[in-house]
């Protein structure tokens, strides 16, 4: 049996990046979610074991301790974590995996797990993620300027990802997420010379 593949995504908050995993996992069965744990608090339109495994900092602490995940990082004043055994039983069984996380914890699946493949996802514009940001009714006036403030430094991790789709279009980045899990990405690789301009405006000197 061939052995499954890992993708990594990642993105700054406010990118887009749940709803392009969902419209990739919607459309291709092949392809499993690994459901992260996370302490932190359940919003209302989010159901455990859905969106994430929800657990109290005693529980994950106590997880981590035992080596149980594969990557875990504090993000936002929460512990978010995957499941190695999760991941392990499903690419032994030749599934194909998606792990949508931080640029942190994808650092370390890249370090326990080379073999995989990364992919960022960057907005269109500064304009558009902060325009993203403040529909997010589930979020403070507070906790949207600490995350505007906070993604300039996670889109400068860009270049450690094999990939980079950029959220103007949803169809069309949806279309390049494919490709990517297809095996023909190589039109979209990070270092790619027309990002340059978007990234000029994203990641200002």
């Amino acid at each position: 049996m061939t052995r499954g593949t890992l993708f990594v995504i990642s993105a700054p908050s406010g990118a887009g990046k749940t709803s392009l995993v969902k419209a990739l996992l919607d459309n291709d069965a092949r392809l499993h979610l690994s459901v992260s744990h996370t302490t932190r608090k359940r919003r209302p339109t989010e159901e455990n074991g859905r969106e994430y495994h929800f657990v109290t900092v005693e529980q994950f602490e106590r997880r981590a301790k035992a080596n149980e995940f594969l990557e875990h990082a504090r993000v936002f004043d929460n512990y978010y974590g995957t499941s190695g055994a999760f991941v392990a039983q499903q690419l032994t069984a030749g599934h194909d995996v998606v792990l949508e996380i931080d640029w942190q914890g994808a650092q370390q699946v890249r370090r326990s797990m080379p073999q995989c493949v990364s992919i960022f996802i960057l907005p269109p514009s500064r304009q558009a993620l902060a325009q993203r940001l403040a529909r997010r009714a589930t979020d403070s006036p507070d906790v949207i300027a600490r995350r505007l403030a906070d993604a300039a430094a996670d889109m400068a991790h860009y270049r450690e990802f094999d990939y980079v789709v950029v959220n103007d279009d949803f169809a069309q980045a949806v279309a390049e997420l494919r490709s990517i899990v297809a095996g023909k990405g190589e039109a979209l690789r990070s270092d790619r010379a027309e990002l340059a301009p978007l990234l000029k405006e994203l990641l200002p000197a």
